[in-house]
């Protein structure tokens, strides 16, 4: 992740209305897997730690939390948050077995070798452990957002399950998310493509992310999370994100 990014990241990453709503959504998923407060969770990608701080505030206290950033686990550390570290999540260091739930969030576009990381997480799960994974849905898709972000891939739902399926994890569910900004979305990634021609991405900048009016702000956090109310119902056709719940076979 760049420098200049990763700083705006960190300042927006409690309020701003992406995170917001991938947050909101994910601690949805997890009150729902019915788990009880012992649970031992690993969110890998943890970055400065908002989803530990609410897992923890939920009554959840055996939470581990890892990330490659050296910042963002410091930044974690300042805000007190507890028993996270910088690791590599394609490389853990814990042992077989080790957790009931694994959460990754936007993490398994960043590392090139997926299936090395896939058996990393069914690895430290325990049997019948459960997996939840989001990553960026259609190549289509690709901007310089993605550059920015040092992505290797963006998945549909077909191809998360057969990374999924081929690292020996059991899919459950499957769903894209952020249907209602899907459309908007690819049409202005298409104009983006037409108007750059055929000029390559440079890595620089801050992508798509940026502070936005409150007001609007406000509304699309609200617009997320009607969708992740929906969600709980429903699986959604299209998004700009995908998501799925595996598990590691008992046996």
């Amino acid at each position: 992740m760049q420098v200049q990014y990763e700083a705006l990241y960190h300042q927006l990453e409690e309020n701003h209305w992406w995170f917001r709503g991938r947050r909101d959504i994910v601690f949805d998923q997890i009150k729902r897997l019915d788990l009880p407060a012992t649970a031992a969770i690993l969110e890998i990608g943890c970055s400065g730690g908002p989803l530990q701080q609410q897992l923890r505030q939920a009554g959840f206290h055996n939470l581990t939390g890892i990330d490659i950033s050296e910042t963002a686990i410091a930044l974690a550390h300042q805000r007190q948050i507890p028993n996270v570290s910088v690791m590599d999540g394609a490389r853990l260091d814990f042992p077989d077995a080790s957790f009931d739930l694994v959460v990754a969030s936007d993490v398994l576009e960043h590392i090139d070798d997926e299936q090395q990381a896939l058996r990393e997480w069914r690895r430290v799960l325990r049997p019948g452990g459960q997996l939840l994974v989001y990553v960026p849905a259609y190549q289509q898709l690709w901007s310089q957002h993605d550059v920015v972000n040092r992505h290797f891939r963006r998945y549909t739902a077909a191809s998360l399950q057969q990374a999924l399926r081929t690292g020996g994890l059991q899919v459950l569910r499957h769903s894209y998310w952020n249907f209602a900004l899907f459309f908007p979305t690819y049409l202005i990634r298409q104009a983006q493509r037409l108007t750059s021609g055929t000029k390559p991405a440079e890595a620089g900048g801050t992508g798509d992310l940026a502070a936005l009016p409150q007001p609007l702000n406000r509304s699309l956090i609200w617009l997320l999370q009607v969708e992740n109310r929906l969600l709980r119902h429903i699986n959604l056709p299209v998004g700009v994100s995908v998501f799925a719940l595996a598990r590691k076979p008992v046996s």
